[in-house]
Order: C-alpha cells, then sequence, then structure tokens
C-alpha cells in the first residue's frame, strides 16, 4: 500500500458555526458542504431542474462516495496539491476478502484507494497537465493557492452564497484569470458544448465570476475558465470560456434559484414538481403516431 503526502490538512471541525459574513475561508470540502444554509452553484441547478423537495432531501441526506469519483477525485489532488491522501491498492482486482478490508479502512480514514492501473492514470493525467503550455501556467503552484471556500450575501435576496474554487491566483497587475480543473471523456471543443448544459458549467461560471466581485478578489475584465482533461491517454487537455450568452443564461438561471431558495426558507416549504392538477399529453411522436393510426 503506497500513501502520498499530505501535508498541511486541515483537521475537520466538530459542528462548523454558520458563517453569517462575507469572507474567503481555508476549508476542508467537508466542512464547506455542511454549510447547506448557504446556496451553492450545484444547489441551485438542482433547484431549477429538478425541484425544491429534491433539493431539500439531497442537502438533508448526502450522497456517499462513489467508485465512480474517483479518478475525477484523484486527479484534482494531484493537479492541485490539495485534497484527500491517495492510496495504491497493490491488486486490479478487489475480490478477496483482505482486498475489500484494506479498501473500507482506506475509504472509512476519508482516503481514496486506487488500483495500480489506476494510481498510474491520474499520475500520467497530472504529468501531461504539466507540460500544456497554458494548464500548466493556470496551476503553478508558486502563483496561487488551491481550494479556497468562498462566501457571501446576494443583495437582492439575502440568501447566503457559496462557492469552492479549485484555484484562486495571487493577485497581480492585469487581467486575472481563475481556472477551474475538470476531467472528462472528450476534451473536443464540440463534446464541451454539451457539458456546459449538461452539468452547469454556465452557472458555476456566473457563480464564481459573483463571489469573486462581491468579495473584491476580481473586476469585471476578469476571465474564468474550465481546464477540461480527458481520463484516457494521452489525457488531452483543452481550456475553454464560456461565452457571453451562455453567462447571461447561467445568471439567470442562478437569480430563479435564489428567489427559489429565498421562498422556500422564509416559509419552511419544499414543493414538488406541482401543488396543481397538471394536464399532460402524450409525447409528441406517440401523439403524431397515433392521430395518423387512429384518428
Amino acid at each position: 500500500m503506497t500513501i502520498t503526502a499530505d501535508a498541511g490538512a486541515i483537521a475537520p471541525a466538530a459542528g462548523p458555526k454558520p458563517i453569517t459574513e462575507p469572507g474567503i475561508h481555508d476549508m476542508t470540502n467537508e466542512e464547506y458542504h455542511s454549510h447547506q444554509y448557504a446556496l451553492s452553484s450545484s444547489g441551485a441547478r438542482t433547484l431549477i431542474e429538478s425541484c425544491p423537495a429534491i433539493f431539500r432531501y439531497e442537502q438533508d441526506h448526502p450522497q456517499p462516495t462513489k467508485k465512480v469519483w474517483d479518478i475525477g477525485n484523484a486527479a484534482h489532488k494531484l493537479v492541485l496539491g490539495n485534497g484527500p491522501t491517495l492510496v495504491r491498492i497493490d491488486a486490479e482486482e478487489w475480490r478477496t476478502n483482505a482486498v475489500k478490508a484494506e479498501v473500507a479502512d482506506a475509504r472509512a480514514a476519508g482516503h481514496i484507494p486506487l488500483k495500480p492501473s489506476e494510481w498510474d492514470t491520474v499520475h500520467a493525467m497530472a504529468d501531461a497537465l504539466r507540460r500544456h503550455p497554458v494548464a500548466s501556467l493556470l496551476f503553478d503552484p508558486e502563483h496561487g493557492t488551491p481550494e479556497r471556500s468562498l462566501f457571501w450575501r446576494d443583495e437582492k435576496t439575502d440568501v447566503m452564497r457559496r462557492a469552492r474554487l479549485d484555484w484562486l491566483p495571487n493577485p497581480r497587475s492585469g487581467r486575472l484569470i481563475i481556472p477551474d480543473y475538470k476531467t472528462c471523456r472528450s476534451a473536443h471543443p464540440e463534446k464541451l458544448q454539451r457539458a456546459i448544459d449538461e452539468f452547469g458549467y454556465h452557472q458555476q461560471d456566473d457563480t464564481y465570476r459573483s463571489a469573486c466581485h462581491a468579495l473584491g478578489i476580481a473586476d469585471e475584465t476578469a476571465a474564468f475558465v474550465f481546464v477540461c482533461q480527458e481520463k484516457t491517454a494521452p489525457y488531452v487537455i483543452t481550456v475553454i470560456e464560456v461565452n457571453a450568452t451562455a453567462r447571461r443564461i447561467g445568471a439567470a438561471r442562478n437569480r430563479r434559484a435564489l428567489e427559489t431558495f429565498a421562498r422556500c426558507t422564509a416559509t419552511g416549504y419544499w414543493p414538488g414538481y406541482s401543488d396543481d392538477v397538471v394536464p399532460t399529453a402524450l409525447p409528441g411522436y406517440a401523439e403524431t403516431r397515433d392521430t395518423l393510426e387512429y384518428l
């Protein structure tokens, strides 16, 4: 079993007090997610893409760690230099009781267990990123700080908001560029267009810009970019910036989510999809098919 050094790890707090004043905080990922009274970008997406009832349930019942997240989380650790300890489990098949126990012990300690092939993959991904002419500069450890949690208050709704930056660049003259690291199946620009819509990157963009403006980290000229890296060799990287139209849509979606969150918080009522009887038709294709056949 091999473990990466995890210098500077922060001890988890026992029940952190609510943050009521705007600020930048150095905290663990677990501490950050415990502040459920503050609306995050992912929470805003759930509120408008699903319904308040599901949002509230997911906040009160956090998902357990899933194996599918391990590669992305491990790559984040190596790229950012901060995060859970990586544990190499010296077995490609996790079927024996001994190996299962080793994996369980690693997860119980908050580590990320990896198969030898996965270990090699995430280290190769980090090496590829360090060779990329743009990504390597964006995540230069001498010019920024990983994983800072930002809290601020929305002026229109008085809702506390939160965002966790992958990377906070050091203050400097000129245009500030704030990167966010994403692992993906394909870094082809056309596929990333779909990812923006599917995963709400335009809402994340607006959330992070709003945080940085509210806390005086960046002005209106700052750029927010996504560094997208494939999880298969040769671990291709594409750096994208969401365009102005997508950002406006993301901002409008966030505004609706904030208003919904404020209303539900004030009333204590988190409704489902609708409180009324909903007239519902056949799907368009079925209506067309059966109209021709039966009507």
